[in-house]
């Protein structure tokens, strides 16, 4: 605290404050020019999808690692095993991530087979209407493609269906919390008795 008779400190630094109020009144505009642009984009891309391709990756950090959401681009490896050639992947509508790396095998093998099923469903335009090259669709495939709008093959979360068991006299008179004690119980003295074991074993050579 101050020493002496004076003026109890109370500074008045708050005097500006209506200059750093936020507002959010420009949301409903925001939105309708999103809007807007995204169709452009449609209009000025077509017949291409208005997105690219992305993979199906799960969320960071514990609290969202069960959820599938898009990622930023396809792996080198997820690219390799559906045959698609890195420098191809974005003139098609794929987009690449060279930096990702693939820590399941369940993951790589989902992208691979979304890849493959993205590929089997791709029109490719030729460059110049009358010279068809290889890799090209044929004129019917052309005449009945449609431009896609929004996500490109759309992530489905699949909903597990609850099993029902029937509850047994077994499954009742079952002691959980005893089976856990007990269980840690042996993995504590695990390493004692196995010494014990192996000194038993030795002496019993003697």
């Amino acid at each position: 605290m101050v020493k002496h008779n004076n003026v109890i400190p109370n500074g008045h630094f708050k005097k500006h404050w209506q200059n750093y109020v936020k507002t959010w009144f420009n949301q409903p505009a925001r939105k309708t020019r999103r809007r807007n642009a995204r169709q452009a984009k449609a209009v000025k891309d077509f017949p291409r999808p208005a997105g690219k391709l992305r993979p199906q990756v799960h969320g960071q950090t514990l609290k969202y690692n069960m959820k599938l959401r898009e990622g930023r681009g396809f792996s080198l490896e997820e690219l390799k095993g559906a045959g698609i050639p890195k420098k191809l992947a974005p003139t098609i509508g794929i987009a690449v991530d060279h930096r990702r790396r693939n820590r399941s095998l369940e993951g790589l093998q989902a992208n691979v087979q979304r890849l493959k099923t993205f590929k089997a469903k791709l029109v490719i335009f030729p460059r110049r209407a009358r010279k068809m090259k290889a890799g090209d669709s044929t004129p019917e495939e052309l005449a009945s493609a449609t431009q896609v709008q929004g996500p490109v093959l759309p992530i489905v979360r699949e909903k597990l269906a609850p099993e029902f068991v029937k509850v047994t006299d077994e499954m009742k008179s079952f002691g959980a919390y005893a089976k856990l004690r007990v269980e840690r119980t042996n993995k504590r003295h695990l390493g004692a008795r196995l010494k014990r074991a192996a000194e038993a074993e030795k002496e019993e050579k003697k």
